[in-house]
Formats: structure tokens, sequence, C-alpha cells
């Protein structure tokens, strides 16, 4: 019994040291909004920027009053998280299907976007009076029926209310992306959240970057480490994607005065296009800096954490002169919701503190005369949410409130899970039902579509089999309101499994933008050039140079050219490969048919002298020199006109073969004929002498015998010829441009020039002879014509060479031709002309007194 007694004084002695705590500090009310249910939820909001905030100090406001008016935003838009909460809870409470007919309440707090005032609130929340008072619970009746709480609005935030909720084992949920490798290592646990949906955002972004060809892109994130990792995976993605970064900006808490300019005026004209990654917060010195320096050429591609719309400080359509589309989470309306909004006002809400604030500012109430209180007779009370202008007011869900009202009711559910637990049979007695300790909730939490980050810093989220975000373009409506169009949308399910759908037509691109704008760092190159880097640029900055010959460029921005096939050659503009010509010289060409005619001609000229020699072949000049010889030359001469005919036509392997047999025999036949002749102009010289030792030569087999002898070994060099590497027709794919030469191919080019040396090696042995005979006293001495004429042929061959091998196609075939035609038609005309002039024009000089003299 003195043991029961002693117990119960020191509970009492307890209690009462604990009031007493609490009292002698003399604290005032929670300035949070609380409303009491069964159990309670807290919620922590960034509803505005406070004047305690380092950024806000920067640009001189210490006064909170003060603030611009684009700096409130914060107590406007923002304001629409905690309704959701609100909604929801007034939702579930009148659901007699959940809760067993309990009711929530909440606890709601504005910590700005300060981490230190998410620690006090965190410990007010606890405690239940602020400022708070450690280990002590100072209202009961509130911190008892605490279950779970909602916030916040960044992982620094996030991380500090957990720190002092992890202590207690309170469930946490963040309704804005939480990632624990952002921050310093949580303690204990990490708050749950909702799955997250970074890749699908950078894949989002990507592909519409591609759908434009905007692969010059400017970046600006937030200098924070999640600008950093946003940083480093959309600059691989890009690489990947074949996009360049033309700059990457970070913006810093407290930039520098003298770097403002920089920023805004150089970095921002090296491209049309930039991609924002932050919140509205901070980016707040970056806006600030947007509408002083008026940068307002560029297209911005932003997410919905970064709300264009929310500045009031862009009115009369200033607004418009920013070119943007916005990533947002697609959630679905929700039900009743947008109802909800247009009936808040602040008689319906008499004890909501953040309402007052909110309201003055979006109905531009005059002064408060007291915190928290308004002229009421000069501010409109029974104003709608649903009046105020779209840039100060949402009536669409956002996916922050989308979030928060989600995460409202899966507390509820693990809650009524829980206490489904501890129902014993069909009692519903409240006493069993009260009580219930925030810790149970996890197991409850973890079934759900919430995920937690790991000590690792892995964030295990449950599997979401497709994300969709929505396409914004900010835009003025032809009734005169502002409204966010949805222009298009991107699902992503996997990196193979994804897709976006756009309606330019809807797209307003801003007071500087009349169409899609261009950005790129160099234009693309057209069709028939290629592209080539420029040294120290990245790989999208090149210049464009047109393809080498051969080769086409049949896409623009080709890196390489491709070489057509050896059938095909590229147009003028080298943008594709036709279909080459065949070709050879044929009859039909002018060249070969003027070649063709003038060797008939002049083989019918060796005809015709032939036929005046056999006429005339009893005469004295025909007789001095061998008449044999004679007609063997112009037979042989005559041959080689019709040779040249061979040349002429499609190549073929007979005609290949004969071209150049017959042409080497019948000119060593021609040649060794003339060489016969000299030899005889000697020999009759010699011959007059009486006693003369060359007398046995004056006969008719040392001709035969010259004339032999130089056409076998001819003959010879012709037969091994073709029977190691003979002549076979070919084509010529690159002599001429768009064409096909059909041609001969020699073959063996020792045995080609073995026969040209021959001819030479007979030709200067008949030149040298007659040269040294040039001076016999004959009127019919052939030796001066001999000697002329061999020059004349040696020259056309000796130039023959180098002309036959800087020639390709059809000239190589013609020089040829020209080479036999010319050679030829100078014996001809050197050695028979004089002979016919006598025999026609001089009959009495051709007498045989004459020989001698």
């Amino acid at each position: 019994m003195k043991l029961l007694i002693a117990f119960s004084l020191l509970l009492v002695l307890t209690v009462f040291q604990e009031h007493i705590s609490c009292f002698s500090l003399n604290l005032p009310a929670s300035p949070g909004y609380y409303q009491d249910g069964d159990f309670v939820i807290g919620g922590f909001f960034s509803l505005r920027a406070s004047a305690e905030d380092t950024r806000i100090r920067r640009f001189g406001f210490t006064n909170i009053n003060r603030i611009p008016e684009y700096v409130h935003f914060y107590l406007t838009k923002h304001y629409q998280h905690m309704l959701a909460m609100v909604f929801a809870i007034e939702k579930i409470n009148k659901d007699p299907d959940i809760l067993f007919n309990m009711s929530l309440g909440f606890y709601l707090f504005n910590i700005d976007f300060l981490e230190m005032k998410a620690v006090e609130s965190s410990m007010a929340l606890l405690s239940g009076e602020s400022p708070p008072v450690p280990n002590y619970s100072c209202r009961p009746e509130k911190t008892d029926k605490l279950v779970a709480v909602i916030g916040g609005i960044s992982t620094g935030i996030s991380t500090q209310i957990s720190r002092v909720l992890s202590l207690y084992n309170v469930p946490q949920i963040s309704y804005a992306p939480f990632d624990q490798s952002l921050g310093t290592r949580v303690q204990l646990q990490s708050p749950y959240q909702f799955p997250v949906h970074t890749t699908a955002l950078y894949q989002g972004i990507i592909q519409l970057l591609l759908y434009f060809s905007w692969v010059w892109v400017g970046l600006v994130i937030s200098d924070d480490m999640k600008g950093e990792l946003f940083l480093r995976d959309i600059t691989e993605e890009m690489k990947n994607h074949g996009l360049c970064v033309a700059f990457a900006q970070k913006v810093p808490e407290i930039p520098a005065e003298d770097t403002v300019n920089k920023l805004f005026y150089e970095r921002f004209t090296l491209t049309c296009v930039i991609v924002v990654f932050g919140d509205s917060y901070s980016l707040l010195v970056f806006v600030d800096n947007t509408i002083h320096y008026r940068t307002f050429h560029n297209v911005w591609i932003t997410t919905s954490d970064w709300d264009l719309t929310m500045f009031t400080f862009y009115r009369n359509n200033t607004l418009l002169t920013f070119g943007g589309l916005s990533f947002s989470l697609h959630v679905d309306d929700i039900l009743g919701f947008k109802d909800f909004q247009a009936s808040v006002q602040p008689s319906k809400y008499p004890h909501d503190i953040f309402i007052q604030e909110v309201w003055s500012i979006l109905f531009e109430c005059p002064e408060i005369d007291q915190p928290g209180v308004m002229k009421r007779s000069q501010c409109e009370q029974n104003g709608s949410l649903s009046t105020r202008p779209f840039h100060d007011w949402n009536m669409n869900t956002s996916h922050y409130s989308y979030k928060v009202h989600a995460a409202v009711h899966a507390i509820a559910q693990a809650l009524h899970e829980e206490l489904s637990l501890r129902v014993e049979g069909d009692s519903h007695d409240k006493s069993v039902l009260q009580a219930s300790l925030p810790w149970k909730l996890h197991s409850f939490l973890q079934k759900g579509q919430l995920g937690r980050s790991t000590n690792e810093g892995n964030v295990v989220n449950k599997e979401v089999s497709a994300t969709k975000l929505d396409i914004l373009n900010y835009q003025s409506l032809p009734s005169g309101t502002e409204a966010q169009v949805k222009v298009g949308e991107f699902v992503f399910e996997s990196h193979s499994v994804q897709h976006l759908s756009l309606n330019d037509k809807l797209i307003n691109w801003g007071k500087y933008h009349k169409k899609t704008p261009v950005s790129v760092c160099s234009h693309s190159c057209s069709l028939g050039f290629r592209k080539a880097p420029v040294e120290g640029k990245p790989f999208c900055c090149f210049d464009c140079f047109p393809c080498p010959d051969g080769e086409i460029a049949n896409e623009t921005d080709m890196d390489l050219c491709i070489k057509c096939p050896e059938d095909q050659y590229p147009n003028k503009q080298r943008n594709q490969c036709l279909p080459k010509v065949t070709t050879f010289l044929s009859h039909e060409d002018t060249l070969g048919a003027v070649l063709a005619s003038v060797a008939i001609s002049l083989a019918a000229f060796s005809a015709m002298i032939l036929g005046l020699f056999i006429h005339y072949r009893d005469t004295p000049i025909v007789r001095a020199n061998n008449r044999n010889l004679s007609y063997l030359l112009l037979v042989s001469l005559m041959l080689c006109f019709f040779c040249s005919l061979l040349f002429i036509g499609q190549p073929s392997t007979v005609t290949c073969v004969l071209r150049q047999v017959i042409f080497g025999v019948v000119f060593s036949v021609a040649v060794s004929a003339i060489l016969a002749k000299t030899f005889i102009v000697v020999v009759a010289f010699k011959a007059i002498k009486p006693g003369s030792t060359l007398r046995m030569w004056m006969v008719t087999q040392l001709s035969n015998a010259i004339v032999c002898c130089g056409s076998l070994i001819q003959v010879c060099i012709c037969a091994v010829w073709l029977g190691t590497y003979p002549p076979f027709p070919d084509v010529d794919m690159q002599s001429e441009f768009g064409q096909i030469i059909l041609w001969c191919n020699e073959g063996s080019t020792l045995a080609f020039y073995c026969v040209l040396g021959y001819l030479g090696f007979l030709s200067s042995l008949s030149l040298l002879i007659a040269f040294l005979a040039r001076r016999l006293p004959d009127s019919f001495n052939e030796a001066k014509t001999i000697t002329f004429s061999m020059l004349v042929f040696c020259s056309v061959w000796i130039s023959f060479v180098p002309a036959y091998l800087s020639s390709k196609g059809k000239t190589m075939v013609a020089v040829e031709i020209l080479s036999i035609l010319a050679s030829s038609s100078t014996l001809l005309g050197c050695i028979f002309l004089p002979k016919c002039y006598v025999i026609l024009l001089r009959s009495g000089g051709d007498s045989r007194k004459n020989l001698f003299k």
C-alpha cells in the first residue's frame, strides 16, 4: 500500500514538473493552423520567402511586408498545397466507412524555405508550443494524437524534418522528390515519397529537343547538388543523342554584382533555347535578373517546379515575351477540389491564419492592421479564388497538391488497417481504438505506392508501368484570360518504349518568334556537303565542305561522303550517283568517223599508186629500186591504213588481238622493205665497180632475205606475246567523268613495247644507212627520200610514247591511230610521190641514160 502511494506521488510530481516547465516559460500560442480530431496529421508547407532568407536580404528587403509583389507568389499558388490537405481530411471525415467513424485533424505550419525553421516547427509539432520545448509535451491534447507528418518541399527541408521526427519514429511523407544522396545522411529513417520520374523527365526533354532539331542548347541550373546531378545526367544524355551544351550556367544564391552582365548578356546570346532546371525558390535570383535585364529572346524549356506564371510582375501581356514549354507530371483533377477552392473564404475558415495573407494579396487588400487581421470593410470577403488571374491562382490541381492529397489518403488507409487489427470481434469501443502509436503505421505505409531512400542513397519505389508528362505552353487566350495550354504529352515506359506527341500549331513562341525557332551552332550542311569539325568547339559546331570527286552526300549533315560504285558517278550537285554511260571510239563518233575516213582514203590512195606502178612497171624509175620491193611496200602501207580501222569500234577479244599483232607485223614488213631498198641503193653503186666483191649481192635474194628476216623476228615477238599475256578487252571507269570506256588492254606491257622497240630498231637502221647513202650520184637515188621519210617516221613514234602514256580511254586509241596514219602516210608521201611526179609529169627523165648521171 505504501509502495502504491509512493508511486502515485512520483507520477503526480512528474506531471506537475512538466506543466511547471511549460507554463513557466510563458510560451505564446503555436503559429500553426490546428484543427482537432481523434488523430492528427502534421503538415509542413513552404508558402513564402522569409525576410530571414539570405536571398531576400540580397535584394535589401529586411521587412517581410516590403517584399516586392513578385516574391509573394509563395503565398498564393503554394497555398493550394495546404488546401489539398484540408480538403482530403474533410472528405475522409465525411466517409463513415473509414477510420471506424473516427475523425482526422491537422496541424499545419508554414516553414517558408528555411531549414532552420523546419527544425523549429518540427519540434513545435512534437511539443505543442512555439518556441518548442525539447522532450516536453506542453499540449498533450495535440501531440498525443499525432500519427504522421506530410512535408517538405525540398530534400534539404525534408532532411531536417526527418532528423527530428525519426527520434520519435513518426512517419513522414515528402510530397516533393527526396534524394538522400543530395544532402547530409539522414539518421535512423528517411521520409516516404511517391515514385519519382527523373528518368522520364530527362528523356522527355531530350525527345523534345530532337523533335524540333534543337541541337545547340544552354542549361541553367540551381547551384546545389540537385542541379549538379541534373547537369551530369542531362549532359550525358544529350551527348548520346547528338546534342550539344552551348553553356551550363549555375545560378548562385548570391551572385557577385560584376557577373550579372556577363551572365545575362554574353552567354544567353549563344543559343536560342535554354533548359532551366530548379524550383522557383532556388532560381529566385535568376528570375530577378531576367526581369531586370529583359532577356526575353530565348525559348525556355522548364519543369512545373519553376512556374513562370507565378510572377505577378508580368502583367499587361509582358509575360508573353517569354516563349517556353513546361513539363508537368500528368495528374487527374481531384474530384470536387475545384468547387472546394471556389468556396474557400476567410469567413469559412476563421482559424486559418494563412488565408488572411493570401486573401490580402490575391484581392489587393489594404495594409494589414495587425498580423493576420485584415481591414474587412475594405477587402472583398465574399470573393472567390476562381476569379483570380491565372498568374495569381490556378484552379487546376498541381502535381504537388495531388501528392499531398494522395499522402493524406495513404495515411488514412494505413491508420484504418492498423485500427482494424485492434478491433476485437464486433466491439467498437473507442477506448480500444484511441492512442494509436505512430511507429505502428510504418508496416502499413510500406504496402502502398510509397518508397523510401535506403542508407546507400538509393530510392526504393514501387513499380510504375508508365510515366505520362504533359507539355504545357503559357498563353493569353482570345477571351483575355491566361492559361497553360496543353500542347502535347510524353509517355515513358522504358528507354526503348517512349512516345512524344505534339501539336505545333497550338504553341505560342512569344513576341520574338513568329514560327518555330532554330537553335543550332552551325547551320546544316546541305546535300553534297560534308561536316568538318571546328577545332576547340563541340561536335555540333562544324564547317561544310563539298564532297571530293567521285563521292556524294545524299543526306544533310553527313560526317563522311559516300563513294559512288565504279559503274556510277556523282551528279554536279554531288547528292546522287548516276549510272555511267558505256562508250568507246566508234564509227558513229565524230573522231572515229574522221579517222576511219582518213584511213580509207589513204588506203585507196596507196592502191592507186600501186596501180600506177604496176601500169608503169617497165619504166626505168620503177625498175631502178627493185619494183617488187616497191609493190611489197605499197601493199604493206595499204594494210597499215586498213589496220587502223581495227582500233575503231567496240573492242572484243578478236579485235584486241588482231589490232596489235597485225599492226606489229605489217609495220615490220614495211620498215623491212625500206631497209632492203636502202641496202640495194648502196649495193647498186658498189656493183658498178669492176672486180667488186659485192657483185654477188646484186641478186633478188638479198631483198627477200632482209624482208623475211625482219618480219620473222617481229612475228616471233608477237607469238611470245600472244602465248604469255595477250591483249584483252577491258573497261576504264576512271578516265572520263560519268563514262565507262571500253578499250583493249595490251596485256603484257613489256611485249607491247618490245614490238615498238623492234620497229624503232629497224627504222633507226634504215635511217642510218639511208643517211650514209644520201650523197650517191643518181637521178633515181632513193636514199634522200628514205632518209627524210624515216626521220619523220622515227619522230612520230618517239612522240607517240609520251602521248600514249599520258592519254586515257578513247584519246589513247586515237593517239595510236594517228601515229599509224601519220607514219604510214609519211612513208607513202616521201618515197612514192616523187616517183609518181616523175612518171606522170616528167616522162622524159624516166630513161636508162639518166640512171647513172
